[in-house]
């Protein structure tokens, strides 16, 4: 078993100088000790509102995530959390957003994942996630994974296991791709997240065909969900793509809150980061990558393809921002198509001769 790699380190600023510096060194020191402030202070809330819970009664409980592995190791995603008494947190539906956001995570805490047979004692991290890479044969395609935690009922979740023989894998964005968010509306974005559930939530016409089309006839391609939305959402996102006919997958999110050196969680990281660790863990996959351009998708996708030369077959880039005159267009990065239109139908027939040439579809 190893564990979770640490994420590259931020490159350090260069030092501030010229006018105004004093005043700029200031703010700065001022927002460190701010961010640190809110760190401790949500750690210590947690820790205390944990504390009178296992007065009450509450005890351990897994949120499982579905994982994602090659044919000689698979990883495995969880969440530990604090729950009542008989109830079982992976079983909760049709609540709204904001209620998923409100849990206790057990940092620290000892659990178990059986795989085809064999156990593997693992320890939840900060936050109390649980991702770790088990060496473990399984075949390609589906597998069963059981968490346990004392005193409580096994778990299941579902392990995707890409085929060596599926070259080309698919990642695609969550907001404003898959489903319709509205991030350049931060009002009408936190609505659609916080005060519905999934079942409200309107898929963005074509994708679902668009990756349908990208994967052919491969069996048991990778197929991955890549999202900065948070990992308490992760239930309602795998029921809306069930839903509305999207390829199954694994989902890969991330976790709201302050960190030890930022208020927030930093989004542009979260993906580049997953897209890194892909590359490295699925190292035959071409991939086609799905996004869109209300936010940072196009530059974080272009900066894969300079990294990884012959790693990406196509990019797919659903046009959120329209500027007047502006239509669908293609343009290479790196000799890599980067196709742009304003949603996954025209997407699709934009990249059929790309695809259909790609080797090993």
């Amino acid at each position: 078993m190893t564990s979770r790699p640490t994420p590259p380190a931020t490159p350090a600023r260069p030092p501030v100088s010229g006018p105004g510096a004093p005043a700029r060194r200031a703010l700065t020191r001022v927002r460190t000790a701010a961010v640190r402030v809110a760190y401790r202070a949500e750690v210590g809330a947690t820790a205390l509102l944990s504390r009178l819970a296992a007065r009450r009664g509450w005890s351990e409980a897994v949120l499982p995530y579905t994982g994602i592995g090659a044919p000689d190791h698979v990883r495995v995603l969880a969440r530990v959390v604090l729950a009542a008494p008989g109830a079982e947190p992976s079983e909760v539906v049709g609540v709204a957003g904001w209620r998923r956001l409100l849990t206790l995570e057990r940092p620290g805490a000892r659990l178990d994942v059986e795989v085809a047979g064999r156990r593997h004692e693992l320890v939840s991290g900060p936050g109390g996630f649980v991702d770790v890479d088990l060496e473990q044969r399984l075949p390609a395609g589906w597998s069963d994974v059981l968490f346990h935690v004392t005193g409580r009922k096994q778990v299941p979740a579902l392990v995707q296991v890409a085929s060596s023989e599926a070259a080309v894998g698919v990642v695609c964005d969550i907001d404003d791709t898959a489903w319709v968010t509205g991030l350049r509306h931060p009002l009408r974005a936190a609505w659609r997240t916080l005060a519905r559930g999934s079942e409200g939530r309107q898929a963005v016409p074509g994708t679902a065909a668009l990756l349908r089309s990208v994967l052919g006839s491969q069996r048991d391609p990778a197929v991955v969900y890549l999202s900065n939305g948070p990992w308490n959402l992760a239930g309602p996102v795998a029921r809306f793509l069930a839903r509305n006919g999207f390829p199954r997958g694994s989902l890969l999110m991330t976790d709201w809150g302050p960190r030890p050196d930022r208020f927030f969680r930093d989004g542009q990281a979260h993906k580049r980061g997953s897209l890194e660790r892909l590359a490295r863990d699925l190292p035959w996959v071409r991939w086609v990558l799905v996004g869109d351009d209300g936010e940072h998708d196009p530059a974080i996708y272009a900066d894969f393809i300079r990294s990884h030369p012959g790693r990406v077959v196509a990019v797919a880039m659903r046009q959120v921002r329209i500027v007047e005159d502006e239509g669908p267009r293609t343009e290479l990065v790196e000799g890599v198509p980067f196709v742009h239109a304003s949603d996954g139908h025209r997407l699709q027939q934009m990249l059929a001769d790309v695809l259909a040439a790609a080797p090993g579809r």
